[in-house]
């Protein structure tokens, strides 16, 4: 097991690695926060790939291969994004026709993930 030095060539074999056997490839991430070292390993029981790093430089990249090998381990493809030419418009429910279909029963996407987090009660002041 040798670390490969360079991300491009870790991500492109690591890509390549699973492509060639996603039945038996498994993908490990071990982050040690005293250290600062992230390490990431990928094999398949013949073949092993390694990346050490201890740059926060490289969490961005990490972040974007994660979330290919992720979606080929789903076997989906990314769904395009609507520009800002074209908004999303929410489609009515099933069985609903479009002009009876009040707003408050559609689904609507805003583009903003929510806090979804509950507001703390502050504190009674004691005299």
């Amino acid at each position: 097991m040798v670390y490969i030095s360079s991300w491009q060539e870790y991500q492109e074999a690591a890509e390549a690695l699973y492509d060639k056997s996603p039945n038996t490839t498994r993908y490990c991430v071990k982050w040690r926060a005293s250290e600062g070292k992230l390490v990431l390993k990928i094999t398949d029981n013949t073949t092993c790939l390694k990346f050490k790093t201890y740059s926060s430089i490289f969490l961005n990249r990490f972040e974007a291969l994660n979330l290919s090998l992720m979606q080929k381990m789903q076997s989906r493809r990314p769904k395009p994004t609507a520009g800002p030419s074209t908004p999303a418009q929410p489609e009515p429910t099933e069985g609903i026709s479009k002009d009876t279909a009040s707003p408050a029963a559609a689904p609507t996407s805003t583009g903003v993930a929510g806090g979804g987090g509950v507001k703390k009660k502050k504190p009674k002041k004691k005299k």
